[in-house]
């Protein structure tokens, strides 16, 4: 099976014309549809918000792209904080979800009039001494134990170092009503990259018990329930795809027969996707620039781990097209490198492709979340451009590539000069 990209290869070559490979490019077209969807997903919810994740994306570009879409932004970090702000998000627009937080990063997040996350029950009192309380705050809850869907283990909250055991969550709601907080969320992330339509219609129906049996313990007004991120996407052209809508409707029969009856039928659902929001709306475009014949038949790039390290550092699959080759059978066997000093700077580990050239140009598909962000310079590998295909079919560039200089940048020369 193969994957479309959604660029040419004429369309490769004028933008390489101006920018050189590699570059990471994002389809604003897929982006604006893709928003859509998932708001028509949850409209049975009047509060329903989308609060992207900026980690896996962050480009006031594409930020400004979702906040027009009615997106808002979690964040976890002061630099993705600033980043939000100069782009034009302010208040509630805003999720602070953090862990091992400096002071700094709350003090910002609640000047901004962000919704702060609580990851930790000792962050409370940390965070006392640093800011007014907000009249809407959340937690973060971690179930413990293993995370079952249809038999099946999807992931091991145990493990995750993330979020309140169920009797802190429930003494933490309770400091923060001391405290004057009025109004409350819940927020949990108990799987990562799902490809089941039931992941969250099942979080979402622990998530909703929970938020009843606190309501009656605690008192407190429970506001929303964050259903985090976790709905992942088909990496390989063989995987089974997310049905947005069924998920959608499978929130909305677990909302309708936990919150509703017990008198919660105006809790708000918010998402914090990123993953789904734009892995598939992003690829790494790059050039073949060498080819070796030894034990195995090796295609070398101009990108490498430092533009994509996923495949590195997980070993996951990325799909590759050869540009211009389509259709061409796939029957050549290929590691396809890029040049680090790392012998794990492999896209693909004997993979099936057409046969390669040198000069073809070359898509990684899905990497429009988590693939620039996780970028680094290693080696002195400079971070490449970013570039935006406009839903006119143009392009623009929306972040430039580091140059040397920028690389020396924090570096001080005086003393050899």
């Amino acid at each position: 099976m193969e994957k479309k990209p959604f660029v040419t290869k004429e369309q490769v070559e004028k933008i390489a014309a101006s920018i050189p490979t590699p570059f990471h490019l994002y389809d604003e077209k897929g982006i604006r549809e893709n928003a859509r969807r998932l708001k028509q997903a949850f409209a049975w919810n009047p509060g329903f918000k989308e609060y992207f994740a900026v980690k896996a994306t962050p480009n006031p570009h594409i930020l400004k792209i979702l906040q027009e879409e009615g997106c808002g932004v979690d964040c976890s970090s002061y630099t993705e904080l600033l980043m939000s702000e100069k782009v034009g998000f302010s208040g509630q627009e805003i999720m602070f979800s953090s862990n091992v937080t400096p002071a700094e990063d709350f003090a910002l997040a609640q000047k901004l009039g962000a919704i702060i996350n609580f990851d930790d029950i000792t962050l409370i009192d940390f965070y006392k001494d640093i800011a007014p309380f907000e009249p809407v705050m959340c937690c973060r809850y971690n179930p413990g134990g293993d995370f079952t869907l249809n038999n099946e283990i999807m992931d091991t909250p145990k493990d995750a170092k993330y979020g309140m055991t169920r009797e802190q969550i429930r003494e933490a709601f309770l400091k923060l009503k001391a405290y004057g907080v009025r109004e409350f969320g819940i927020h949990a992330f108990l799987a990562s990259n799902t490809t089941e339509n039931g992941y969250y219609p099942k979080l979402a129906r622990i998530l909703f018990q929970l938020a009843v049996e606190l309501q009656k313990e605690t008192g407190v007004h429970i506001k929303f329930v964050n259903l985090s991120g976790g709905v992942g996407i088909a990496y390989r052209p063989d995987q089974p795809e997310n049905d947005i809508m069924v998920i959608g409707e499978g929130v909305r029969q677990a909302y309708e027969e936990v919150l509703v009856p017990a008198g919660m039928g105006d809790v708000a659902i918010y998402t914090e996707l990123g993953r789904f929001m734009l892995a598939p709306y992003g690829c790494l475009v790059a050039k073949v620039l060498h080819q070796k014949h030894i034990w195995k038949e090796y295609v070398g790039l101009d990108a490498c781990a430092a533009n994509l390290m996923r495949p590195a550092m997980y070993g996951a699959y990325h799909h590759i097209t050869v540009l211009g080759k389509e259709n061409a059978p796939c029957d050549h066997k290929y590691d396809v490198t890029g040049g680090l000093c790392e012998n794990n700077d492999k896209f693909a580990v004997d993979r099936m492709l057409p046969k390669i050239d040198i000069g073809d140009y070359v898509v990684i598909h899905d990497t429009g979340a988590h693939g620039f962000a996780m970028g680094y310079n290693y080696n002195g590998k400079l971070r490449s451009a970013e570039v935006l295909l406009t839903e006119d079919g143009g392009f623009r560039q929306i972040r430039r590539a580091e140059t040397p200089e920028d690389y020396f940048a924090t570096l001080d020369f005086s003393d050899f000069e």
